[in-house]
Formats: C-alpha cells, sequence, structure tokens
C-alpha cells in the first residue's frame, strides 16, 4: 500500500494512506523531537494514520507559556493536541517521556492502546534523582559542545561516544543523523524545568484503562530494565511486559522495524 505525506497539522506532520485507517500519535522522549519517529513513520503508516507532534517546549513543539514548566503541562498540551487534531480515543505509543505522556493519556481515557517504550516516572525517587542528574549532564554537555557537533559527529568515535546513551548500535547512525539529534537536545527549553520535579510518577493503573504494553529495550543504560521492571509491574500488574533486545534507550533510532512489530501487535490485539 503507498503512502504519502501530507501538510504539516498544527506541529506535527500527518501521514496518510488512501483507505481509511486508524489514528496512531507516537510522542517522543525529553530532549528529542518528532524526527525521533523518523524511520518508523513510513512503515507503520501503512497500517495508521500516523501523528508525530513534538512535545511543548521541544524543538518545533508548542513555545512556553509560564515556568517552571511540569510533566503534567507536557502531558495537558499533548491532550490539547489531540482535541485539535479530532482525535478522541487513538493508539498511542511513546518512548522515555513520551512512555508517561502515554500512560497518562491512557488515565484520562484517551487511549485506545498505549506501547510504552522504556517509559519514564516508573521509578523510586531515588531512582529518579539519579536519572535526572544523568539527563542534567547529558543537556549541558550537548549545550556546551553544539557549535562544534558538526565536526565532532564526522568522528565515528567520539559519535560512539556521543551517542552512547541514547542506542546501543552506535555505528547505525550517521553524522547527519547525530547533528540533528544534537540540534533536538539544545533546541529543548524544558530539560531543566522537568528534572527539577519532585512530583514526577507513574502511579499505578488497575484495572488498566486500556491495553498497555511495556516494552524495555535490553541494552538501556538510560532506565535499566533492572531495577525499573519492578516498580512498573507493581503499579501496571494488568500491563504486557516485554523485552526489546538488543537495543538502548531511543529503540527507534536503530531498530525502527523491532519497534513497529511492537506497536503493530498492541493495535491489531486492541482492534480485534
Amino acid at each position: 500500500m503507498r503512502f504519502r505525506k501530507f501538510a504539516w497539522v498544527g506541529l506535527c506532520q500527518t501521514w496518510r494512506v488512501a483507505s481509511e485507517l486508524s489514528p496512531l500519535v507516537l510522542l517522543h522522549g525529553l530532549g528529542m523531537s518528532d524526527s525521533a519517529w523518523r524511520d518508523t513513520v513510513p512503515l507503520v503508516a501503512v497500517h495508521h494514520e500516523v501523528f508525530t507532534p513534538s512535545a511543548l517546549g521541544h524543538r518545533g513543539g508548542p513555545p512556553v507559556q509560564r515556568r517552571p514548566v511540569t510533566i503534567w503541562d507536557v502531558i495537558d498540551a499533548a491532550e490539547r493536541y489531540l482535541d485539535d487534531n479530532g482525535l478522541e480515543r487513538p493508539h498511542v505509543a511513546g518512548n522515555s517521556m513520551g512512555g508517561f505522556v502515554a500512560l497518562e493519556l491512557a488515565r484520562r481515557g484517551r487511549a485506545q492502546s498505549v506501547s510504552a517504550f522504556s517509559p519514564a516516572g516508573l521509578w523510586s525517587d531515588a531512582l529518579r534523582a539519579r536519572v535526572m542528574n544523568r539527563v542534567r549532564r547529558i543537556a549541558a554537555m550537548g549545550r556546551i559542545t553544539h557549535g562544534i557537533a558538526p565536526l565532532v559527529m564526522k568522528s565515528s568515535p567520539l559519535r560512539r561516544r556521543a551517542m552512547r546513551d541514547l542506542v546501543w548500535h552506535t555505528d547505525r547512525i550517521s553524522a547527519a543523523r547525530a547533528v540533528e539529534i544534537a540540534k533536538d537536545g539544545v533546541g529543548c527549553r524544558i530539560t531543566d524545568d522537568v528534572c527539577s520535579e519532585a512530583d514526577k510518577q507513574v502511579a499505578g493503573m488497575d484495572p488498566l484503562p486500556c491495553p498497555i504494553t511495556i516494552a524495555w529495550a535490553e541494552k538501556d543504560t538510560v532506565l535499566p530494565v533492572d531495577p525499573y521492571e519492578k516498580a512498573a509491574r507493581e503499579r501496571l500488574p494488568g500491563a504486557t511486559f516485554t523485552t526489546l533486545p538488543d537495543v538502548g534507550h531511543v529503540p527507534m533510532l536503530e531498530n525502527s522495524e523491532l519497534v513497529v512489530r511492537t506497536i503493530l501487535a498492541v493495535t491489531r490485539a486492541a482492534e480485534t
């Protein structure tokens, strides 16, 4: 089935095919943008009408109206996006921060299904503080080096070092792609705000409001499956849990086919 890229809708790209397909919203992680899903969209657009918004305060996303920005502001903005695009209960997939947002949209009754890839928010206070400190360091280094990013990313060893928190197979990321990802990080205006929050947790949901799959990246070094899996299972006992082999924290950057298979397993099951 052929698909074509439509014009911009709001602040995201909408991909459609000729037939009427159920909607799927793809939500990126903190410090990224809708481009994180670039390789995923053509594959999944054969099966769904795909929406890829950039989050509040991120590169290409809605501007911040007040400070400090909280994760709840990001979730509110995502829900407004659904309203603006006539999406009552789409399928939702999210990575990291986007997984947190997807789970909370489900709690609000706004998701037909959720695929959460290494979702943020399923942690204890101590684990959250550790992750947020690491994210702050990554963001600060990105701001310091952004002026020389094109030069840095031309070097395979330096690119490997720069990308190691995001992907396991850094050789699958081209220099041009790495530069674009670095620009996303610098273009995010809310990293410090979100990382400073004390109250940033996904509360338990039992029963689940819709089918939910938690897909943890086996090689995730930012949110490693151990010890986060325990909290995830306790808070979402009705969810399906799976491990994505041989990928890092942002799996769609290095194995979009695996990510698409995971999403489709969830959406197809929810529609039968």
